[in-house]
Order: structure tokens, then C-alpha cells, then sequence
């Protein structure tokens, strides 16, 4: 294969992967094998399951603050109308991440260094700023809003619980499931994949049972999905680009190749890779963000309520659905989107830096890069307007279009993918849907731009 891989030119893999664990990963490769022959595609996709974990990440890391913040403002003002935008989002978000994957387990090469050599030094340098400074501003809201429904359900109890104790567990529970991830071993990053995929369906868990006590208006339903309804006005202009912001942004796509060469995914990972982004990213996320709208529209729009964050939510919801269910419920499950977003904050940053300085990403410079996230912590004790959320996810939105670029630049650039670049029809379809995702983030980058002249 033409590919211009000299074994010095780009670094590949991760210790994690390389050092420890390869009987274990050749076992999963020959099971692929197994899996990947088995005549109907349902067979495949009920082996795929078990093995499935990056996608997971990706969903807890997108639904945090921003997603709970986008969703809620969506229902209570538009009720069902916007329903349409998580999927949309999603889905042009998952096509690069498709992409990415290709890139990634063709390579197994790490992105930043394929940024920095491929592309250009200064894009690899400010696509990791970019990463970087998005990590640790999302921190702020996650540790604010965290903070704030976590009070009001002690309130609930008859607790008067003071915000510094619940932003120091929120931190010490964070950094521990962080560190798990850069144990340096396989085992490791199973088990915060698979604490991260109950986490994500907890919380949606946790919604359906608000949606249920309020009932679902099915028409409705079907037309907010499918009648692509887009606000004229500022605010709710705002509102879609934080949504756009919140479902996929710039971190991500740091993030995401960077998962796949922790568990050591190879070309024999194709076919898990394409179920992983549709069965563990794409669903979790729009159904989980979709009950969050619908929640609100059943409750906040047909009242006419406007709410400043999610805590005005749940007390709105708790005389339709009742204390446990609207109050305490939907807290859980926005305390949970929080929480996994401020672990996996924590991983992007101890990435970014140890590639971004030149050391692996492992040890105690691992841990100590992961920290510098908390600066967010910050947030839990000063008041944070609940639009700051949805307003960091439309700045994040700025920042992607320039990622989106560069790896579609890859994609179609034979001297790093050889004989794997796409080519035909296949091709084409691909290129042109890349084109498009770069085209509506770019938009949104605009529009937010000329909203703040």
C-alpha cells in the first residue's frame, strides 16, 4: 500500500494498548472475525453489543450541561417544534466521526501528530488550544448546574446541604473515575466505558419516567422530527446553534479518534465502529435530549413558564408530575449528565497536554494535565446565568468548522490513507455529506458571529 508509513514518521497506538494487554486484544480481533461471518446482520449487531464502549463516551461527554440547557429552553419555548435539531446534528456529526474512524483504524496513527505532519503544525496547535480552552470553560456550567440541582434535591429531603461539600464530591467522584481511564491498561478502559454506558442509560432512565407521568402528544411529536421548524428570532436562533454546539463540538473530535486507539481498535474494528457511533452515540443521545424537550414542552410551554435554569424546571414539573418524578427524577438525570461530562472534561485535557507537550499519556503528568479542567470548579460558587451553557456551546460551534476541515482533508488525501481513501459512489455520498456537515457548522459559525456584532 502506497501510504508513506515509515515507521518513524507518525507515532501510533497508545501505551495502554501497546504495553499491556495483547493476548487479550488478538482474542477480541479473532472474535470480530467470528462475528463479522455470521450470515444476517442482527447476529452480527448482537456480538457487536458486548464490545461496543467509545460511542458511550461520546454520549456522556455531549450530554452535559449544554445539551440539559439547550433542551430545556427548546420545550418550554417551542415545545415539540425543535425536536428536529438534535438529529440533524447528530447525524452530520456521526458521518465525520465515521470518518475519523476510517482515518483512525487504518493509521492507528494519533490525530494530533497526523494535524501536525500532515496537515500543518500550526492547525495541530490551534485545534488542541481550541480543545483545551473548550474543556475547561464547559466545566464551569457542569459544576454549576451539577451543584445547584444536586442542593434541591437534598432540599426535597429538608437538607440545607452548602455548596462546597457537594463540589468537592462532585470532584473527588470525577477525578476517580477519570483516573481509571489512564490505569495504563485495556481492563481499565473497559470498565470506565461500561460505568459510563450504565450512567447514560440511567439518565435516560430517569427522563422516560418525567415523559411517561406526563404523556406524550404523538402528533406533535411526529411534526416536531419531521417539520424542521427554525426560529426566526434571536433566542431562538441561539437556542438551535446551542443545540448544534452542545450535540457535537469541537472537543469531540479530539476525544473521539483518541478512545479508539485507548482500547487498540485496528482495520478488524470496521464494522464495530460503524454499529459503536449509531448504537452508543447517535440513539443514547437523541433520545435522551428528545425526552429532555419533550419533558418541558408537556409541562413549561403548554403553561406558558419561562425558567433561568434547571432547577426552575424541575419545581415547574413537580406540580404536573409530582415531586418525586418531576422534582427529584429529572434532577437525577440532569445531575447525571453533569457528572459524566466533568469526568470525561477531565480526559480530554489529560490528552490535549500530553500530546500537546510531548509525554504519554499516562502517570502522574497524566493526572496532573487531567486536572487543570477543575479550574471550572470555580463555577459552583459564583452565580453562572443558565444561558451560559447553551452560549459556550454556540462559541465551541466557531471552533469546529476548522476541525471538520482538516479531517476531510485526510480522508481524501492519499499520501496518509493510501489505497483506503473512499472511492466510487461510496466515495462520493461520503464526501458530499462531509461537505455538507462542514457547510451547517460553518453556517452556525457565522450566524453566532454576526449576532454578536
Amino acid at each position: 500500500m502506497a501510504n508513506d508509513r515509515q515507521p518513524d514518521d507518525l507515532r501510533r497506538g497508545l501505551p495502554m494498548v501497546q504495553a499491556r494487554d495483547p493476548e487479550a486484544l488478538e482474542r477480541e480481533k479473532e472474535r470480530l472475525r467470528e462475528i463479522g461471518a455470521r450470515p444476517r446482520p442482527w447476529m452480527r449487531w448482537r456480538g457487536y453489543w458486548s464490545l461496543s464502549g467509545p460511542g458511550w463516551v461520546q454520549s456522556a461527554l455531549t450530554l452535559g450541561a449544554g445539551s440539559a440547557g439547550s433542551s430545556i429552553f427548546a420545550g418550554a419555548v417551542f415545545g415539540y417544534k425543535l425536536l428536529w435539531v438534535q438529529p440533524v446534528a447528530m447525524f452530520l456529526g456521526v458521518a465525520m466521526f465515521a470518518a475519523i474512524g476510517h482515518q483512525l483504524l487504518t493509521t492507528e496513527a494519533r490525530p494530533y501528530d497526523v494535524f501536525r505532519k500532515k496537515l500543518h503544525p500550526a492547525l495541530a496547535v490551534s485545534w488542541g488550544a481550541a480543545v483545551l480552552l473548550a474543556s475547561i470553560v464547559f466545566q464551569f456550567p457542569q459544576y454549576s448546574l451539577g451543584v445547584s440541582v444536586a442542593r434541591d434535591i437534598f432540599d426535597v429531603a429538608g437538607l440545607a446541604v452548602p455548596r462546597a461539600p457537594i463540589a468537592l464530591s462532585l470532584l473527588v467522584a470525577a477525578t476517580a473515575l477519570c483516573w481509571s481511564y489512564g490505569r495504563g491498561s485495556r481492563r481499565a478502559v473497559r470498565l470506565f466505558e461500561r460505568a459510563l454506558k450504565y450512567l447514560v442509560l440511567l439518565m435516560a432512565f430517569f427522563f422516560l419516567l418525567v415523559v411517561l407521568k406526563t404523556g406524550i402528544d404523538v402528533k406533535a411529536l411526529l411534526k416536531g422530527f419531521f417539520g424542521f421548524h427554525l426560529p426566526r428570532d434571536r433566542e431562538g436562533l441561539t437556542i438551535v446553534l446551542g443545540a448544534l454546539g452542545a450535540a457535537v463540538g469541537v472537543n469531540m473530535t479530539f476525544l473521539y479518534p483518541y478512545t479508539l486507539l485507548a482500547r487498540g481498535w485496528g482495520k478488524e474494528h470496521r464494522g464495530l465502529k460503524d454499529f459503536d457511533l449509531a448504537t452508543s452515540m447517535f440513539i443514547p443521545f437523541i433520545v435522551t435530549s428528545s425526552l429532555v424537550v419533550v419533558a418541558c414542552a408537556n409541562t413549561l410551554h403548554v403553561q406558558g413558564i419561562r425558567v433561568r435554569d434547571a432547577v426552575d424546571a424541575a419545581h415547574a414539573l413537580a406540580p404536573v408530575a409530582g415531586v418525586t418524578a418531576g422534582r427529584v427524577v429529572f434532577s437525577l438525570g440532569v445531575l447525571g449528565m453533569c457528572f459524566t461530562t466533568l469526568a470525561i472534561e477531565m480526559v480530554i485535557c489529560g490528552f490535549v497536554l500530553s500530546e500537546m507537550l510531548g509525554f504519554e499519556p499516562r502517570g502522574w503528568r497524566y493526572r496532573a494535565a487531567t486536572m487543570t479542567a477543575n479550574v471550572g470548579l470555580l463555577g459552583a460558587f459564583y452565580p453562572t446565568p443558565f444561558w451560559l451553557p447553551v452560549l459556550a456551546s454556540s462559541v465551541a460551534l466557531v471552533m469546529l468548522p476548522v476541525a471538520y476541515v482538516g479531517f476531510f482533508l485526510l480522508q481524501n488525501k492519499k499520501s496518509y490513507l493510501g489505497e483506503a481513501v473512499p472511492r466510487g459512489l461510496k466515495g462520493t455520498v461520503w464526501n458530499v455529506v462531509l461537505v455538507l456537515a462542514i457547510l451547517v457548522v460553518a453556517a452556525g459559525a457565522l450566524v453566532k458571529l454576526l449576532s454578536l456584532v
